[in-house]
């Protein structure tokens, strides 16, 4: 197998529909990790920004964690993302739950929405999956308002991301599904930085991300950390 197959196998996005059906169950190990990944998102971008009555694009959605979260604190929620059961997983639990939000299938390289849309773009575990991270910073920045917030986590590159999070998270203890993430497309800050500054984004500080501890169910709860060479989240505003 060659390089470029060897990439596009450890990218697999395959998994966001074949879980689509479970999502909202809990009983995908990997699926809830992801869920448990939203209050600790939240406890940092909630010191940013007040979502209240605010227009916001969950860029990257699959089946709806995060976009429920953000329209419980009253934000006005659109959702988009390339997997298409996923989306209809995430619009019947908005349905169930009572939650207007709008939901669409695309990709963050060409967003169907005008520019000024949003107050904020939300984009979590996301960036390291995207074919054109440009584009998609590109594109977050054209639909934001003036003064609007990018608020985002992603991974780091480094060998200490590749052995926890490719190595150990997938490969070993198969706490992913095995081909999830590729390390060439994992993110070092500085590189974001400067695609942020191409973009009129300004960046502001960034924070690692991790576990804390483990719960009952023996999964991981994350939070804040001070180390930032695995995950790290952030934000970036759009010049006024």
């Amino acid at each position: 197998m060659d390089l470029a197959n060897q990439s596009q196998a450890r990218n697999d996005l395959s998994i966001y529909d074949a879980a689509a059906s479970n999502w909202w169950t809990g009983q995908t190990r990997w699926v809830r990790t992801l869920s448990k990944l939203v209050p600790a998102r939240l406890a940092q971008f909630d010191r940013i920004i007040d979502w209240t009555d605010k227009d916001v694009l969950d860029l990257g959605c699959a089946g709806g964690f995060m976009a429920e979260a953000l329209a419980k604190r009253g934000a006005v929620v659109t959702g988009i993302d390339p997997a298409e059961q996923a989306i209809d997983a995430a619009r019947a639990h908005a349905s169930q739950e009572d939650l207007t939000i709008r939901y669409d299938v695309g990709v963050g390289e060409a967003l169907p929405y005008p520019a000024n849309t949003f107050d904020a773009v939300v984009c979590v575990d996301v960036l390291e999956h995207v074919e054109d991270l440009e584009r998609v910073i590109e594109e977050s920045s054209r639909v934001l308002r003036p003064g609007g917030l990018f608020l985002f986590d992603t991974i780091n590159r480094n060998p200490l991301a590749h052995l926890v999070v490719i190595t150990f998270a997938e490969d070993w203890l198969r706490l992913l599904p095995k081909g999830t993430h590729d390390l060439e497309r994992f993110i070092r800050p500085s590189e974001l930085q400067a695609i942020f500054a191409r973009h009129a984004l300004a960046p502001g500080p960034i924070t690692g991300l991790g576990p804390r501890w483990i719960d009952r169910q023996g999964d991981f709860v994350f939070g804040r950390l001070p180390f930032k060479g695995i995950l790290y989240m952030g934000s970036a505003t759009k010049a006024g």
